[in-house]
C-alpha cells in the first residue's frame, strides 16, 4: 500500500501533517516551531536555544523526571534541536507508542519556566558556548555570518553570546515564548504507521487552547558588499578560510540547481575542491555547502591547511568559484542524479527522516511536496539551470574570513 499524505488544521492555526505508511514498522512525530536565532532581538540572542533546553524541565503538572520516564517507558528515541529559523522537538517510536509520544511532546511544549531551572540551565548554556569557542572553524564561521548579514537575523549565533546569555532574564524568555510558541506558528509532523484521526484528537486535546499571535519574521538580507573578516588565535595551528556568498532562498525554484552546484563544487568526494585542494596536498579539508533560508540563502566554501600556504588556498578557492560555470559537464549531473536517487531511497525507508523533511518543509515553505516529487525536480535540473544560478548569483560580493595562528 502506498504512502498517503494527510493534514488537519486547528482553529488556532496549528497544522498537523502526516505521511501515513501502513507498512512501516515504526512511527515518528515532531513539533516544529517557527522560532530560531533569526527571530531574536539582539539583546536576547540565544533565547531560542536556551528555551529548547528549558522545555525538558517539566510543566506545571508534569515534572522533568516524569517527562523523561514517559519517553523511556516507550523506548523512544527523542531529542530536540534549534536552528536559525525553527526549533524542533521529536520522538521516533514503535507504532503502538505513537499516541503516548505525541501526548508527552504536547505536554512538554508548555513548560513551567521556573526561575530555579532558568538559573541552573544558564550555566549549562554558558559552558556550551565556551566549548564552541575552542573550535576555530566555528568561531570564524559565526564571525563571517555576523558580518555577511550585518549583525542581524541570520547572522545571529544560535547559542547566543556569553554576554547575552549572562544578562538574559526569565521574563524576557517568557515574553519570547508567548509570542513565538503559538498555535499558528507550530507544525506537528508525523510519518510511519499510525491512526491519523487518533493523533489529531490527542493534539487537539493538548494544543487547541494555544494562543494565535500572528508572529512576523523580519527580512535579513546580506549587506551586499565584499567584506573581510580576519582573526588570529595563538591556540590555532592551521589556517582556516571561509567564503560566504549569496544564494537562492528556500522559496526559490532555483534552490534545486543551487544544491547540485554546491555538491559539484565541494561535495565529500570527487568534487572540484577535492581535486584542486585536497588531492594535490594544498589543503587538508575543503568543502562547500548550500543553506536556503526564508527569503535568501547562502553558499559557503571552507578550506583548512598550512598557514604558510594560506594565500594559495584562498587563491585556489577563488579560481574554482570563478571557473565553475565554464567547467560544468553533463557527466556532473549524471553522477549526482545517481547519488541523489540512492539518498532519497534510503531516506524514504525511515519514518523519522520523512517526518523531519515534512516538518521542515511546512515550517519553511508552508506547502507539501512528496519525496518523489522533490526527486523529480532535482532530476529535471539541466546544465543551463546550473549555469543560470552561476549567472544570477555570481559568487560576488562575498564575505571572506581567515583564521591564522596568533
Amino acid at each position: 500500500m502506498s504512502i498517503t499524505y494527510k493534514e488537519h488544521s486547528l482553529d488556532n492555526g496549528l497544522r498537523i501533517v502526516a505521511e501515513v505508511d501502513p507498512d512501516a514498522h515504526s512511527a515518528a512525530v515532531g513539533f516544529f516551531v517557527g522560532a530560531g536565532a533569526r527571530d531574536e532581538a539582539g539583546e536576547i540572542m540565544g533565547v531560542s536555544h536556551y528555551l529548547e533546553h528549558m522545555m525538558f524541565k517539566g510543566t506545571e503538572r508534569v515534572s522533568a523526571d516524569a517527562l523523561n520516564r514517559a519517553f523511556d517507558e516507550i523506548g523512544a528515541r527523542n531529542n530536540a534541536y534549534t536552528a536559525h529559523e525553527l526549533t524542533c522537538f521529536y520522538a521516533h517510536v514503535l507504532p503502538e507508542s505513537l499516541g503516548r509520544a505525541t501526548d508527552t511532546l504536547g505536554d512538554m511544549m508548555r513548560p513551567a519556566l521556573r526561575q530555579s531551572d532558568f538559573d541552573t540551565e544558564k550555566n549549562v548554556i554558558l559552558e556550551e558556548i565556551a566549548m564552541y569557542k575552542d573550535d576555530p572553524f566555528w568561531v570564524l564561521y559565526e564571525a563571517c555570518l555576523d558580518a555577511h548579514f550585518g549583525g542581524r537575523g541570520l547572522g545571529h549565533r544560535v547559542l547566543g553570546t556569553t554576554e547575552t546569555i549572562a544578562a538574559m532574564t526569565r521574563e524576557q524568555m517568557l515574553g519570547y515564548f508567548e509570542q513565538r510558541y503559538s498555535g499558528d506558528n507550530t507544525i506537528v509532523a508525523l510519518a510511519g504507521r499510525m491512526d491519523f484521526d487518533d493523533v489529531v484528537r490527542r493534539v487537539e486535546d493538548r494544543c487547541a487552547s494555544w494562543q494565535t499571535t500572528k508572529p512576523v519574521r523580519e527580512a535579513s538580507a546580506p549587506v551586499g558588499e565584499d567584506i573581510r573578516v580576519d582573526r588570529t588565535d595563538e591556540r590555532v595551528g592551521r589556517a582556516y578560510t571561509i567564503m560566504v556568498m549569496n544564494a537562492p532562498g528556500v522559496g526559490d525554484e532555483r534552490r534545486y540547481a543551487a544544491s547540485l552546484l554546491a555538491q559539484i563544487l565541494g561535495g565529500t568526494n570527487n568534487s572540484r575542491l577535492h581535486w584542486a585542494l585536497i588531492e594535490p596536498g594544498l589543503a587538508e579539508e575543503a568543502q562547500a555547502s548550500y543553506d536556503p533560508h526564508d527569503g535568501e540563502g547562502e553558499l559557503v566554501v571552507f578550506a583548512c591547511g598550512d598557514p604558510a600556504r594560506a594565500d594559495e588556498i584562498a587563491g585556489a578557492l577563488t579560481r574554482e568559484l570563478e571557473g565553475l560555470s565554464a567547467s560544468l559537464e553533463e557527466d556532473d549531473l549524471a553522477r549526482l542524479r545517481n547519488k541523489l536517487a540512492t539518498s532519497v531511497t534510503l531516506s524514504g525507508e525511515r519514518p523519522h527522516d520523512r517526518m523531519q523533511r515534512l516538518g521542515r518543509l511546512w515550517t519553511m515553505r508552508g506547502e507539501y511536496r512528496s519525496l518523489e516529487e522533490e526527486l523529480e525536480r532535482i532530476q529535471a535540473v539541466t546544465l543551463d539551470d546550473l549555469r543560470g544560478v552561476c549567472a544570477d548569483f555570481p559568487f560576488t560580493p562575498r564575505t571572506v574570513g581567515r583564521m591564522l595562528p596568533g
